[in-house]
């Protein structure tokens, strides 16, 4: 939400008539929640009202999925309606960059630990090998509290869709890459009408910290 605030100072002389105030006015200023913008391509659409036109703009907005995760239960957009969420897409025998980018996740887990309007979602590019059960170990080791931290899989063509057409992540299979697939290591934050407000690099450990202060400014929207 956009709030202005209007700051007037009082120089007195003498008692300092309206202190209060003032500090109460430069509380208020300081406490000014940025807002985040708006990622990926909105649809804009036209119409006309009494021979006059207008526009509406509609943010991108993440479509319904349906995914399976490591406990076998179906997870979709409803599971995460009204939150604010996380997500990402990984394997489990990434021997690069995924473990980085789950070990900053974790911290961003235990930081939101207990808020019931925050959810990650971590999508495995790896379906075929990446089953309910394997998903589950993986997020043991990993110390995944999987009551807000969903490990899915599913059907391969709608993971990739959704990957590269909806999260503006990349990932592909490809032998001569380490593990055998190439992918970003985005962290995608998303809003809780389903809108992309942000993207990290989950392998750094200063971005991990913008999404975490990202995150707070979204919980609050």
């Amino acid at each position: 939400m956009k709030r202005t605030f209007t700051i007037i100072l009082f120089i007195s002389l003498g008692f300092g008539c309206g202190s209060k105030e003032n500090k109460q006015e430069i509380n208020d200023a300081e406490n000014i929640v940025k807002t985040l913008p708006f990622l990926g391509e909105p649809v804009i659409t036209f119409r006309e009202e009494n021979g006059v036109s207008f526009s509406d703009t509609v943010q991108h907005q993440i479509p319904a999925f349906s995914f399976t995760d490591q406990d076998g239960n179906i997870v979709t957009e409803k599971t995460v309606e009204g939150k604010v969420y996380v997500a990402d897409f990984i394997f489990t025998t990434c021997p690069s960059i995924c473990p980085i980018m789950t070990g900053n996740l974790k911290k961003v887990q235990d930081e939101f630990a207990s808020r019931s309007d925050f959810m990650i979602l971590s999508h495995s590019i790896d379906p075929d090998y990446d089953q309910p059960a394997v998903l589950r170990k993986y997020a043991d080791e990993k110390g995944a509290d999987t009551r807000i931290w969903k490990f899915l899989t599913g059907d391969r063509d709608s993971i990739y869709s959704i990957c590269e057409n909806q999260y503006m992540a990349f990932a592909q299979k490809d032998d001569k890459a380490p593990g055998g697939y190439i992918h970003s290591g985005f962290l995608v934050l998303i809003d809780k009408n389903r809108h992309i407000r942000g993207a990290y690099d989950g392998t750094e450990e200063g971005k991990t910290e913008d999404l975490i202060r990202d995150i707070r400014i979204l919980l609050q929207e």
